[in-house]
């Protein structure tokens, strides 16, 4: 409305219809009456949310990170009272999900819940990705972190991650890692070992899921799977696949698995997911969303429902989440690279 008044002031001045004291005069009188408009607008953000809140995911509904998630949306539900709904926008490896969040009004009432397989995508993979904070998105917090672990046919004969390396050390190529989809975590995870070992293995995506791949392990065609602990734990707990190891930075509570760390130190690798907002989000909203997510996270409640679904809470602040984007993105580097290779051979 400000602009609109300067803007007739200003027409009135070309036409020189009037003077420059009424011209301003006109203007100051529309500035006079314009702080109504800029006080709904605070009283707004004061008041946020007021309507439902979308929770736009990249994962697809029933999955792992869709659970957890709406355990945390659930938990953002009960601190403000007002409804956070998860919204799934799987396929194309997040590009879908990521375009719609990032086309939403900056308002508050669309946030985006990433999942970190957008953030370490293979650059050239998809369009727009993987998208950088605080260039492409406003962070405002993170969620959970979902270990990764290294699991094994039992009649391989091997029962410690310093085993395997010697094993693929005496077959080089000829072991298998079964992964759940070219250039995704798990496939990075074996690339990362590969790197830090000097061993070579001889990866086979599952675009069908977990569930695939552990009907191959279990049967001893493929003798090594690499994924979320949580997916894993059954088979473990069965008997059908042995686990040994998890990339956890410290031993999980109650589970007998050596951590990777203790074998190759500084080797963590985790499923994990940050919580963003369109840019041009006021700040006032972020704050507000950061609280509402840290309130979620520190609830008992939920966070021992996503314990006993294999993810651990993690409060970060918008400004350590974007320090722990850019940190990952950093140490997968080399295996999103060797990985790019791999896919310009085929």
């Amino acid at each position: 409305m400000v602009a609109q008044y300067i803007k007739v002031a200003a027409w009135l001045l070309h036409g020189r219809l009037v003077s420059l004291v009424a011209a301003y005069a006109f203007a100051l009188q529309g500035m006079l009456l314009c702080p109504s408009a800029a006080s709904g607008e605070t009283h707004a953000q004061t008041d946020y949310p007021t309507a439902p809140v979308r929770l736009i995911s990249d994962s697809s509904p029933g999955s792992t990170v869709d659970v957890v998630l709406r355990l945390v949306a659930d938990g953002m539900s009960q601190h403000w009272g007002q409804q956070v709904l998860v919204i799934n926008h799987a396929g194309a490896a997040g590009a879908i999900a990521a375009r719609n969040a990032a086309q939403a009004a900056p308002d508050g009432y669309t946030l985006f819940a990433p999942s970190t397989s957008l953030f370490l995508a293979v650059p050239g993979k998809a369009p727009n990705l993987p998208p950088m904070v605080p260039r492409d998105f406003v962070a405002i917090g993170y969620t959970v972190d979902q270990p990764l672990a290294i699991g094994v046919w039992p009649k391989l004969g091997i029962k410690t991650l310093p085993e395997l390396i010697a094993l693929a050390k005496q077959k080089p190529g000829q072991l298998s890692y079964a992964v759940t989809g070219v250039g995704r975590l798990t496939h990075m995870m074996g690339e990362l070992l590969q790197i830090r070992t000097g061993i070579q293995l001889h990866m086979v995506p599952y675009s069908g899921g977990s569930t695939q791949a552990y009907t191959d392990v279990i049967a001893g065609r493929i003798p090594i799977v690499m994924e979320g602990y949580a997916t894993m734990s059954g088979a473990v707990q069965s008997g059908a696949v042995t686990a040994i190891a998890i990339a956890s930075p410290d031993r999980l509570p109650g589970i007998d698995v050596p951590t990777v760390g203790e074998t190759l130190p500084g080797f963590v690798a985790s499923g994990w997911q940050a919580v963003v907002a369109p840019l041009g989000t006021p700040q006032a909203i972020i704050d507000k969303a950061a609280a509402a997510l840290r309130a979620a996270l520190e609830n008992r409640e939920v966070r021992d429902k996503i314990a006993a679904r294999g993810s651990y809470a993690r409060v970060r602040t918008p400004t350590e989440t974007v320090a722990f984007i850019r940190a990952q993105q950093e140490q997968w580097k080399p295996a999103l690279e060797r990985v790019a290779q791999q896919m310009e051979g085929r």
